[in-house]
């Protein structure tokens, strides 16, 4: 097991799966363990953005992306939208922190308002309470004023708000490196190293 802390990733029911999956690709291979959570409508969004068809049960997710992106056993653990005794519903267990990615709207609106009426938003307030790093993916365009004032008052609280905005200035060649230019900065917010996307003023 990684001496390092887990991260908690929450996969919510906006477009941009490919984003998620990325990430948890990457944070695998950097030897993180990953606490998981999926939506319902986050498994449907998988299911017509990409090639993967996710099983319905927890434990057969963790067996599948496990073998998909040849993490150790344990390494990712998948939990229910009720699943309160996972370690994410409690501050006392410790985590690097949380990204939310991506993150829907009506996510961000009930993560803003506190509400934790299930564990996505549980873990969430979770870790703002606990003053660690959360880094909300929003993927929606374009935004209305509630949007907004939702993102600033979580900024306020502490939260990265990371759209889902990819740059061009390394002119990316493929919809894997507009992907990974967005997951690169997430990873930067985590202080993970990663090498998905040339820095500025360092080349392409």
């Amino acid at each position: 097991m990684s001496d390092a802390l887990p991260v908690t990733v929450a996969m919510t029911g906006a477009s941009g799966a490919q984003y998620g999956l990325r990430l948890i690709q990457c944070l695998v291979g950097a030897g993180r363990d990953v606490y998981l959570m999926l939506s319902k409508p986050a498994q449907i969004v998988i299911g017509l953005e990409t090639e993967l068809s996710l099983p319905g049960r927890d434990r057969d997710i963790e067996r599948y992306l496990g073998g998909l992106y040849d993490a150790r056993p344990g390494q990712i653990r998948v939990f229910g939208r009720e699943e309160w005794t996972a370690p994410v519903a409690s501050g006392s267990a410790r985590s690097a922190g949380m990204v939310i990615c991506p993150c829907t709207t009506g996510t961000l609106a009930s993560v803003a308002a506190g509400t934790s009426q299930n564990l996505i938003e549980r873990a969430a307030d979770v870790t703002l309470k606990e003053g660690r790093k959360l880094v909300l993916v929003v993927r929606e365009t374009p935004f209305s004023p509630i949007h907004l004032e939702n993102m600033l008052r979580l900024a306020r609280a502490g939260a990265c708000v990371l759209p889902a905005n990819p740059g061009f200035y390394n002119r990316p060649e493929t919809v894997a490196d507009l992907v990974d230019f967005v997951v690169a900065r997430i990873l930067d917010q985590l202080r993970i190293d990663q090498q998905l996307a040339p820095r500025w003023g360092q080349g392409g």
